[in-house]
């Protein structure tokens, strides 16, 4: 018997150019609304630094329907930070761009690995 490792818990924002930011939840974190949108505000930093005439033109944000996702605090970060968000309809998994564009490369690369500690997920992963 092997023993088990536990979850490790990323958050990938990416768009059509590539990964921008990916966080790892600490240990004993959840993930809420005030977490979400702390994000946010890093992804908004990094959107200026990164695409820069981009972020002039407008961003349309899509992310799913956790609670985080759809709290109110959340929406009004998003509605702060000017980013625009299109409503995911809840019965349409298939329109998860991250499980058809960036997952299936990422579990390909990972795929029969065991990692000890968390550093090596996050090595692997980002490679």
């Amino acid at each position: 018997m092997q023993k088990y490792a536990g979850k490790f818990f990323a958050s990938i924002f990416w768009d059509q150019d590539g990964i921008l930011l990916i966080d790892y939840l600490p240990k004993g974190r959840t993930i809420n609304a005030e977490y979400y949108s702390s994000l946010l505000v890093q992804l908004k930093d990094i959107l200026k630094e990164k695409r820069g005439g981009k972020v002039t033109k407008g961003v349309l944000f899509l992310h799913d329907n956790a609670p985080a996702h759809r709290a109110l605090a959340t929406q009004k970060k998003l509605a702060y930070l000017g980013l625009q968000y299109l409503d995911h309809p809840p019965c349409f998994p298939d329109l998860a761009p991250s499980d058809y564009d960036l997952f299936p490369g990422l579990k390909k690369q990972l795929k029969g690995r065991h990692f000890s500690p968390d550093v090596e997920v996050i090595a692997a992963a980002e490679t």
